[in-house]
Protein backbone atom coordinates (compact mmCIF):
# COMPACT_ATOMS: atom_id res chain seq x y z
CA UNK A 1 0.00 0.00 0.00
CA UNK A 2 1.45 3.37 -1.07
CA UNK A 3 1.22 6.67 1.30
CA UNK A 4 -1.12 8.25 -0.40
CA UNK A 5 -3.33 4.89 0.33
CA UNK A 6 -2.56 4.79 3.97
CA UNK A 7 -3.26 8.34 4.40
CA UNK A 8 -6.89 7.52 4.48
CA UNK A 9 -6.45 4.58 7.09
CA UNK A 10 -4.67 7.06 9.32
CA UNK A 11 -6.38 10.17 9.13
CA UNK A 12 -9.28 8.17 10.41
CA UNK A 13 -7.61 6.47 12.92
CA UNK A 14 -6.31 10.00 14.33
CA UNK A 15 -9.93 11.27 13.81
CA UNK A 16 -11.78 8.37 16.02
CA UNK A 17 -8.40 8.15 18.46
CA UNK A 18 -9.10 12.01 19.75
CA UNK A 19 -11.91 10.57 21.65
CA UNK A 20 -10.25 8.55 24.49
CA UNK A 21 -13.47 6.27 24.84
CA UNK A 22 -12.10 4.78 21.07
CA UNK A 23 -8.27 4.16 22.54
CA UNK A 24 -10.34 2.72 25.31
CA UNK A 25 -10.39 -0.39 23.09
CA UNK A 26 -7.28 -1.23 23.70
CA UNK A 27 -8.45 -2.70 27.58
CA UNK A 28 -10.68 -5.49 26.41
CA UNK A 29 -9.17 -8.46 24.67
CA UNK A 30 -11.34 -9.49 21.69
CA UNK A 31 -9.87 -12.36 20.45
CA UNK A 32 -6.55 -14.97 21.63
CA UNK A 33 -4.31 -12.25 22.89
CA UNK A 34 -5.57 -9.23 20.67
CA UNK A 35 -7.77 -6.42 22.16
CA UNK A 36 -10.46 -4.59 20.33
CA UNK A 37 -8.67 -1.77 19.18
CA UNK A 38 -5.78 -3.63 17.58
CA UNK A 39 -8.26 -6.11 15.67
CA UNK A 40 -10.29 -3.22 14.28
CA UNK A 41 -7.19 -2.23 12.80
CA UNK A 42 -6.94 -5.02 11.42
CA UNK A 43 -10.18 -5.44 10.04
CA UNK A 44 -10.18 -1.73 8.43
CA UNK A 45 -6.49 -2.25 6.77
CA UNK A 46 -7.51 -5.72 5.44
CA UNK A 47 -10.99 -4.26 4.17
CA UNK A 48 -9.37 -1.14 2.67
CA UNK A 49 -6.34 -3.33 0.96
CA UNK A 50 -8.50 -5.98 -0.22
CA UNK A 51 -10.76 -3.51 -1.96
CA UNK A 52 -7.86 -1.79 -3.66
CA UNK A 53 -6.35 -5.18 -4.64
CA UNK A 54 -9.42 -5.93 -6.20
CA UNK A 55 -10.36 -2.38 -7.56
CA UNK A 56 -13.39 -2.44 -5.49
CA UNK A 57 -15.68 1.21 -6.23
CA UNK A 58 -15.81 1.66 -2.65
CA UNK A 59 -17.01 4.56 -0.52
CA UNK A 60 -13.32 4.53 1.02
CA UNK A 61 -13.76 6.54 4.13
CA UNK A 62 -16.97 4.60 5.03
CA UNK A 63 -15.13 1.62 4.87
CA UNK A 64 -12.62 2.39 7.23
CA UNK A 65 -14.58 4.10 9.86
CA UNK A 66 -16.99 1.60 9.70
CA UNK A 67 -14.41 -0.77 10.19
CA UNK A 68 -12.86 0.64 12.85
CA UNK A 69 -15.78 0.71 14.54
CA UNK A 70 -17.66 -2.12 14.26
CA UNK A 71 -16.65 -3.63 17.69
CA UNK A 72 -16.94 -0.52 19.22
CA UNK A 73 -18.78 -2.27 22.45
CA UNK A 74 -16.49 -0.83 25.16
CA UNK A 75 -16.48 -3.90 27.76
CA UNK A 76 -14.57 -7.57 28.22
CA UNK A 77 -17.31 -10.06 26.64
CA UNK A 78 -14.86 -12.41 28.14
CA UNK A 79 -16.08 -11.83 31.97
CA UNK A 80 -18.74 -13.96 33.73
CA UNK A 81 -21.51 -11.86 33.35
CA UNK A 82 -25.24 -12.49 32.13
CA UNK A 83 -25.58 -9.49 30.22
CA UNK A 84 -22.27 -10.92 27.59
CA UNK A 85 -24.03 -14.24 27.57
CA UNK A 86 -24.94 -13.41 23.92
CA UNK A 87 -22.01 -11.02 22.98
CA UNK A 88 -22.28 -12.06 19.65
CA UNK A 89 -25.89 -11.71 18.83
CA UNK A 90 -26.26 -8.22 20.71
CA UNK A 91 -22.96 -6.22 20.89
CA UNK A 92 -23.42 -4.79 16.76
CA UNK A 93 -26.31 -2.92 18.78
CA UNK A 94 -24.02 -2.01 21.55
CA UNK A 95 -21.42 -0.80 19.30
CA UNK A 96 -23.80 1.48 17.22
CA UNK A 97 -25.28 2.82 19.99
CA UNK A 98 -21.71 3.95 21.48
CA UNK A 99 -20.34 4.94 18.13
CA UNK A 100 -23.50 7.21 17.76
CA UNK A 101 -22.68 9.15 21.39
CA UNK A 102 -19.32 10.07 19.73
CA UNK A 103 -19.63 10.47 15.85
CA UNK A 104 -22.42 11.20 13.12
CA UNK A 105 -22.17 7.85 11.47
CA UNK A 106 -23.41 7.80 7.71
CA UNK A 107 -25.74 5.07 6.19
CA UNK A 108 -22.76 2.85 4.73
CA UNK A 109 -21.31 2.90 8.07
CA UNK A 110 -23.80 1.81 9.84
CA UNK A 111 -24.44 -0.58 8.29
CA UNK A 112 -21.04 -2.31 8.53
CA UNK A 113 -21.52 -1.82 12.34
CA UNK A 114 -24.78 -3.73 12.41
CA UNK A 115 -24.38 -6.67 10.04
CA UNK A 116 -20.70 -7.28 10.30
CA UNK A 117 -21.89 -10.42 12.26
CA UNK A 118 -23.60 -12.01 9.08
CA UNK A 119 -24.54 -14.91 8.93
CA UNK A 120 -24.48 -15.81 12.92
CA UNK A 121 -27.19 -12.71 12.89
CA UNK A 122 -29.18 -12.79 9.87
CA UNK A 123 -29.13 -9.25 9.23
CA UNK A 124 -27.64 -9.09 5.44
CA UNK A 125 -25.40 -6.56 4.86
CA UNK A 126 -26.59 -4.01 2.06
CA UNK A 127 -23.66 -2.35 0.58
CA UNK A 128 -20.61 -3.47 -0.44
CA UNK A 129 -18.68 -2.36 2.13
CA UNK A 130 -20.26 -4.33 4.65
CA UNK A 131 -19.80 -7.59 3.06
CA UNK A 132 -16.10 -6.74 2.68
CA UNK A 133 -15.99 -5.98 6.37
CA UNK A 134 -18.13 -8.77 7.46
CA UNK A 135 -15.31 -11.05 5.25
CA UNK A 136 -12.49 -9.41 6.42
CA UNK A 137 -13.79 -9.94 10.36
CA UNK A 138 -14.05 -13.41 10.19
CA UNK A 139 -10.30 -13.77 8.54
CA UNK A 140 -8.95 -11.60 10.86
CA UNK A 141 -11.01 -13.21 14.03
CA UNK A 142 -10.01 -16.69 12.64
CA UNK A 143 -5.99 -15.53 12.54
CA UNK A 144 -5.91 -14.22 16.00
CA UNK A 145 -7.49 -17.48 16.80
CA UNK A 146 -4.75 -19.16 15.72
CA UNK A 147 -2.42 -16.72 17.34
CA UNK A 148 -0.66 -15.36 13.95
CA UNK A 149 1.36 -12.78 14.14
CA UNK A 150 0.40 -9.42 13.22
CA UNK A 151 2.08 -7.55 10.11
CA UNK A 152 3.69 -4.49 10.53
CA UNK A 153 1.45 -2.41 8.33
CA UNK A 154 -1.35 -2.94 11.28
CA UNK A 155 1.21 -2.44 14.32
CA UNK A 156 2.37 0.64 12.86
CA UNK A 157 -1.05 1.78 12.15
CA UNK A 158 -1.84 0.49 16.16
CA UNK A 159 1.21 3.14 17.42
CA UNK A 160 -0.18 5.92 15.15
CA UNK A 161 -3.70 5.32 17.22
CA UNK A 162 -1.86 5.40 20.24
CA UNK A 163 0.20 8.49 20.18
CA UNK A 164 -2.03 10.06 18.29
CA UNK A 165 -3.75 11.97 21.58
CA UNK A 166 0.02 12.36 23.09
Amino acid sequence: MDSRESTILIHCIENLSQHDSFLSMGKYIQHGHTDCLLHSIAVAYYSYAAAKRLHLNLNEKSLVTGALLHDYFLYDWHEPDTSHRFHGFTHPKTALENARQNWNLNKIEIDIITKHMFPLILALPHCKESILVCIIDKVCSISEILFLPTCKEVRCLYDCAINCKK
